[in-house]
């Protein structure tokens, strides 16, 4: 079960979200017990907005210093900094560039690694109603010694069958795919990743029921 919250300000934006996960079957996490959470709060600053200048150029609309604070159960915190750009590309509702410095804090402190994040939506009529495409890439592109470098591609596809329906708008059904090399920052073919863990690779589809209020 996902809680999430965006919102516009005259300052930037905000996207905060919590996962909270039950496992089915008789698993247990690091804490020994059956379920846990993950979440993560990412204020933007708009540039733009701040100084009242137009700092629009070419396919840039604006200009940010984007944010995100990564928490969970045992020990997980990270931290993110780091320069974002606003995209206009036909056709999509909206593109986020967002480039960030991440440090991983607890257990697993260690260096600086660059991380790159493109968020994106995009929606196509059909009949009566829309089809939305959305969804985020965290691409950490280097290492450290306690952080390996990873790729994880989230996207959703959801039809809004409220409006198809007549009972309003934004209640979706659809799929998510979730892609995520190198899992957690572990190197699948390490020691820990291929011989603990069988492997830290991850190709996972959900179905997906959202409802917007």
């Amino acid at each position: 079960v996902t809680f999430e919250h965006a919102s516009g300000w005259s300052f930037g934006d905000l996207f905060i979200f919590v996962d909270g996960i039950k496992y089915n079957t008789e698993a247990t996490n690091g804490a020994g017990d059956g379920h846990t959470f993950y979440g993560e709060i990412s204020p933007r600053l708009s540039l733009g907005k701040i100084s009242g200048a137009d700092l629009s150029f070419g396919p840039v609309k604006d200009v940010l210093l984007a944010a995100t604070y990564e928490f969970g159960e045992d020990d997980v915190d990270s931290y993110l900094l780091g320069p974002a750009v606003d995209l206009n590309i036909p056709g999509f509702d909206y593109f986020q560039l967002n480039t960030y410095l991440r440090t991983t804090d607890g257990r697993r402190d260690g260096d600086n690694v660059w991380q790159i994040t493109p968020v994106w939506s995009y929606t196509i009529p059909v009949g009566d109603s829309d089809l939305v495409i959305d969804g985020f890439m965290d691409w950490v592109v280097d290492n450290d010694d306690s952080y390996h470098a990873n790729l994880h591609f989230n996207p959703q596809i959801k039809y809004d069958l409220a409006k198809a329906m007549g009972w309003g708008k934004r209640f979706y059904v659809g799929v998510e795919y979730d892609y995520w090399s190198d899992k957690y920052g572990i190197d699948h073919d390490s020691y820990l990743g291929d011989e603990i863990l069988g492997g830290t690779d991850q190709s996972a589809i959900s179905l997906l029921l959202k409802g917007h209020f």
